[in-house]
């Protein structure tokens, strides 16, 4: 398998951190991509975004929650509730973490380029509500599952993108949280980085 990547991206780095909980690394290429340049990523992909995986039989997925999906299958099911209340639970934050993530990805690029965008007081609003809602969470570092590594990705990402921010301030259990998933190995081999930064 091959996995098209940027390590700048929240999407992409769910992926990676789940085929690393589930020991999937050995058997997937890792290919960091620039998803706004790399031509070969659209001939697979037709909108050019990452994660894109390129399955053994040469058939691509992509969306981040398919590939992690993907994954949990060819792990024998082993982070992705199959049914029931923990199903349902994990879907719900896993669309939480990357709507928020997308809105946080929006306010930067807006902040990076200095245009105002018309709806920059709903995707602050849309952030703010997520980091709230996370905080109402019971969280379980200890034996994570999907709904845990999916919680976990939003503040990683606002720490890589804005790390002079606070968002920790008035949320401290999903700052404890946070702490301890930032130390597994999984999160550590992915963490977010500048491309050509190690």
């Amino acid at each position: 398998m091959q996995l098209f990547f940027a390590s700048t991206s929240p999407f992409a780095r769910k992926a990676r951190i789940v085929a690393h909980e589930l020991g999937l690394v050995e058997r997937i290429v890792m290919v960091e991509t620039d998803p706004w340049t790399d031509e070969r990523l659209r001939a697979m992909n037709p909108l050019a975004k990452v994660p894109t995986l390129i399955r053994d039989d040469g058939e691509p997925l992509y969306d981040s929650a398919v590939i992690c999906d993907y994954f949990d299958a060819c792990a024998g099911r082993r982070l992705v509730p199959q049914d029931g209340d923990r199903r349902w639970r994990a879907l719900r934050l896993q669309a939480l973490a990357a709507d928020a993530c997308s809105a946080a990805g929006r306010l930067f690029a807006g902040e990076r380029r200095g245009e105002p965008d018309p709806v920059r007081g709903r995707l602050v609003a849309a952030v703010e509500a997520a980091f709230a809602s996370l905080e109402g969470e019971r969280l379980d570092p200890t034996a994570p599952g999907f709904a845990e590594i999916c919680a976990a990705l939003l503040p990683g990402y606002c720490d890589f993108r804005w790390p002079e921010r606070d968002w920790r301030s008035g949320r401290p259990r999903l700052a404890a949280f946070t702490a301890v998933m930032e130390r597994r190995p999984s999160f550590v081999a992915t963490r977010h980085c500048l491309p050509g930064d190690s």
